[in-house]
């Protein structure tokens, strides 16, 4: 049973039985908003949103980046299943998915942290249905999803994080907007939420 997260909600990544997930997948959505008018529709031009895993030791000290450039981890335990320039592939389905290992993350990484930035400069405004859940791998149920709502003038988003609570993990839900194209450009809007 999937749990719709409000902004700040968080919950814990635990199987019905009580025992710890192993792999997850963290996977973003969104479609083109439609563009009203002939001239909107003509010139429209794809939006190629990125998605990151910044993953952080305590502290808040920056370990390491997967994301389109760099699809894996140095250890394996994160890794990003490819690069879509364009979204809404399935509505309603993945655009762009990390894959966690929780139980092989080094132990140095307290916190991972999941962003989305346009790539192609286009503000959220130009997009509709984003959205990011988080899946069990193993069994492929949704066990978490945090939908954006609205639009708006920004050009990123800090959409979620995964951290270490005593020897589980936990996701909570951020929906905080950001400015930049880059997960580079997002590393001081992100350091409040850690």
């Amino acid at each position: 049973m999937s749990v719709n997260l409000a902004k700040g909600q968080g919950i814990s990544l635990r199987k019905s039985d009580g025992g710890d997930l192993s792999v997850v997948r963290m996977g973003l959505g969104w479609q083109a908003a439609p563009r009203k008018g002939f001239l909107a529709r003509l010139t429209a031009r794809d939006i190629d949103l990125d998605a990151s895993a910044v993953l952080f030791a305590s502290g808040g000290e920056l370990v390491e980046v997967v994301y389109f450039n760099r699809l894996t981890s140095a250890d394996g335990s994160v890794r990003h299943t490819g690069d879509n320039l364009t979204g809404g592939s399935v509505p309603g389905g993945d655009d762009e998915s990390i894959l966690v290992d929780l139980q092989r993350v080094p132990a140095r990484v307290q916190q991972i942290v999941f962003t989305v930035n346009s790539f192609t400069g286009q503000t959220f405004q130009a997009v509709q249905d984003a959205f990011c859940r988080l899946v069990d791998e193993s069994t492929g149920q949704e066990l978490a999803r945090y939908t954006l709502t609205g639009g708006g003038p920004y050009t990123a988003q800090i959409m979620a994080k995964v951290q270490r609570i005593g020897t589980g993990w936990q996701m909570t839900a951020i929906g905080a907007p950001a400015s930049g194209r880059t997960f580079k450009d997002l590393l001081p809007a992100i350091t409040p939420h850690l």
